[in-house]
């Protein structure tokens, strides 16, 4: 299973989407009002589990954390790019 995978998985379940599959989400396509349409609940939510699941480390730069909010991909990215430093 990918990275992208896991993250697909991990938000339905986070955020108890129950009529959607990991299929169902586009890897670019944005979570967040257009796209997957989630709000800003789900992004502490989610944004929670992934910390503790990666030990993800957000900075205060809410432009910069909604950079990374952008999409799975750029949250695999930002995952892989913490894992390897």
């Amino acid at each position: 299973m990918t990275l992208e995978d896991e993250l697909k998985k991990l938000i339905i379940d986070v955020l108890e989407l129950e009529d959607i599959t990991p299929d169902d989400i586009n890897t670019d396509e944005a979570l967040f009002i257009d796209g997957l349409g989630l709000d800003s609940i789900d992004a502490l939510e989610l944004g929670m589990a992934l910390k503790k699941k990666y030990n993800l480390k957000m900075g205060s730069d809410k432009e910069q954390n909604r950079k990374h909010f952008y999409s799975v991909k750029t949250l695999a990215d930002l995952i892989r790019s913490q894992q390897t430093n």
